[in-house]
């Protein structure tokens, strides 16, 4: 159960170049404005390295 929705995973995300781990996206995220709950959420993933932005919503969506 997501406080955030896809969009705002691609706001947040706005401007990353991938490769990138994940606390360079949260970095990201922190600086696009998006909600802490997003921030925390991206810092807390298992997956440490993305190659794109689907990797990302992939791993963020998984549990439901």
């Amino acid at each position: 159960m997501s406080s955030f929705s896809p969009i705002d995973v691609q706001k947040a995300l706005r401007g990353v170049n991938y490769p990138a781990d994940r606390d360079d996206l949260a970095e990201a995220a922190r600086s696009n404005g998006a909600d802490d709950a997003l921030v925390q959420r991206i810092s807390g993933l298992d997956q440490k390295n993305f190659d794109g932005p689907n990797e990302v919503s992939k791993a963020l969506f998984k549990d439901g």
